[in-house]
């Protein structure tokens, strides 16, 4: 099957890579690194080709990816976003 290729996820990863690109944000960036490791992992033959345990992994890594993205991107404590110009003042 097409999910136990490890050309699909990478090529999957790096799909949402691009879409990350045009919508910012790092939303897509913690599924792109999670099907790019999912795709390393089937090539060097540490996973098996069953569904659930690959959709399994995948979440557990996007998820774990998301939190460091979050973590490193996010808004700080204590910080907050002040507006100094209002779109209708113009």
């Amino acid at each position: 099957m097409l999910w136990q290729e490890w050309w699909a996820w990478t090529v999957a990863g790096i799909v949402l890579a691009v879409l990350e690109v045009l919508a910012p944000g790092y939303v897509l960036l913690g599924f792109a690194v999670g099907a790019v490791v999912i795709g390393v992992l089937l090539w060097a033959g540490v996973l098996g080709g069953s569904l659930p345990v690959l959709l399994l992994v995948f979440a557990v890594v996007s998820l774990l990816v998301w939190l460091v993205l979050r973590k490193v991107f996010g808004l700080r404590r204590g910080q907050v976003k002040i507006w100094k110009d209002d779109i209708n003042d113009h």
